[in-house]
């Protein structure tokens, strides 16, 4: 075997490969700017000072713009796998690489087709983006950040279409700052959104993007570029050590604060059990592609819609609190993806409940506010490595006892006799070692220079993180 061949086939640059992409993927060259070189495109510079920020906002459009958003959702998925083909035959049979301004041109020839009179009466920059989206997907799946795009099937993926500044219009309500009317390309009214609560006023969109949920609901969200005021600093009553707060994560309660205070788990879908269970048994008796089964199916998307909101509204009020009362927060590095994989062989059914409380906890998505929060409102998030031994060691006198098994919920120190709840004594073994990590970075920062706003042991030097 030579050694091109080991490495895999050669891509094809040039003049071929613009014969190729000319006359047998119909692909038309460029038009535009001929004498000019092709420039890659930039992104729009973020103004100094501001951070992004997405507003989410239940709108109720009319049976007339509900109808043009469908068929706004379908076009962007059918240009989305129709890009991701093109792309994939291109490579598979003919070793042409191709990009986003190829497939923004082969955009405009799927327009001219007969038969796909259907896509003109979709925005352009709204398919554009679709196109985008592909780009960015391939992107991570280069860098091996995510694995190979797979194409977009209706009913499975998210219904979503994203507008650009040129693909909507926007007018200020003058009575309610904060608020107006938003109009979206190819629409002649504006949509009935409820404003929940206002816009930073005075400020223009920087990019709008409608999406329609399972359960049938259609959602605006709404990016723009403001700047957020971090918070006041946080200490110890009488001092100047910043206020920390230890949180352990478990499933007998959610949240365990070192102080001792609990954020119950609510065990939502214990809950709904019940009823998810009678609508799923009402799903199955239902026939395939009757409209009957697609009610049936509705109403569990309702149900599973419902279970998300109460859920997403728990954790947002309770780490908003978590980072207006302390100036540091320190969670454990947990393995959340080598937690859920399904075991194997006895005990599948006990993992599998396991699993599922484990999601139902949402442990994943209560570190991503965390830790966003933390970095708008001037917060530390502190991470500590999975291996630090915060349970079974003694917060009091130090020493590492015996390893507990997961029924053991109350245990007492060999060395110095104190007996300790497995849970606060964990979130107080996470709070010393999260300070001792936050003043090794801190003296080790230059002078006049800000705590980062996360900081994990695992990117730390091995010196830093060993105790002594």
């Amino acid at each position: 075997m030579s050694e091109a061949s080991a490495k895999g086939p050669v891509r094809v640059v040039g003049a071929e490969a613009k014969r190729v992409k000319r006359e047998v993927l119909g692909i038309a060259d460029r038009r535009k700017h001929r004498q000019r070189a092709a420039v890659p495109m930039r992104r729009r510079a973020r103004e100094a000072g501001t951070r992004q920020r997405v507003y989410r906002y239940r709108c109720y459009p009319s049976p007339s713009q509900t109808e043009q958003l469908i068929r706004t959702f379908g076009a962007c998925r059918w240009v989305y796998n129709e890009g991701l083909a093109l792309r994939s035959n291109a490579w598979e049979r003919h070793q042409v690489s191709l990009g986003f301004t190829e497939t923004c041109r082969a955009l405009t020839g799927w327009k001219r087709e007969e038969g796909r009179e259907w896509l003109r009466e979709v925005s352009s920059t709204v398919l554009q983006q679709a196109l985008r989206h592909l780009e960015t997907a391939f992107q991570q799946f280069f860098r091996r950040s995510a694995r190979y795009p797979h194409a977009k099937r209706k009913g499975r993926s998210l219904d979503c279409a994203v507008y650009v500044r040129t693909g909507f219009r926007w007018v200020e309500n003058p009575a309610r700052p904060g608020t107006g009317r938003v109009t979206l390309a190819k629409q002649s009214a504006p949509l009935d959104v409820r404003w929940s609560r206002p816009l930073p006023p005075g400020l223009l969109p920087v990019r709008l993007s409608m999406t329609r949920d399972r359960a049938g609901r259609f959602f605006l969200s709404v990016l723009v570029e403001e700047s957020i005021e971090p918070l006041p600093p946080v200490f110890v009553p009488g001092s100047t050590q910043p206020k920390a707060a230890g949180l352990d994560l478990g499933l007998a309660a959610l949240v365990t604060l070192d102080d001792g205070t609990l954020l119950e788990h609510p065990r939502l879908l214990r809950t709904y059990g019940t009823e998810l269970a009678r609508r799923q048994r009402e799903l199955h008796r239902k026939t395939r592609g009757s409209r009957n089964r697609g009610k049936a199916r509705e109403r569990i998307a309702r149900l599973y819609a419902r279970i998300g909101d109460a859920r997403k509204d728990l954790l947002d009020r309770f780490t908003t609190r978590l980072v207006r009362e302390n100036q540091v927060l320190v969670v454990e590095d947990l393995p959340i993806a080598n937690l859920l994989k399904p075991a194997k062989g006895t005990g599948r059914r006990r993992k599998a409940k396991l699993n599922q409380a484990i999601r139902d906890a949402a442990w994943g998505e209560l570190l991503r506010q965390l830790r966003y929060k933390c970095d708008w409102y001037g917060r530390t998030l502190v991470v500590v490595d999975r291996f630090f031994p915060s349970t079974r060691r003694c917060s009091a006198c130090h020493a590492k006892g015996p390893r507990l098994d997961v029924p053991v919920r109350e245990w007492a120190c060999g060395e110095c006799g104190v007996v300790h709840d497995r849970d606060r004594n964990a979130a107080v073994n996470l709070r010393d070692e999260g300070m001792r990590l936050y003043w090794l970075v801190a003296m080790a920062l230059p002078p006049g220079r800000a705590m980062p706003s996360s900081i994990r042991a695992s990117d730390l030097p091995e010196s830093l993180v060993v105790i002594a």
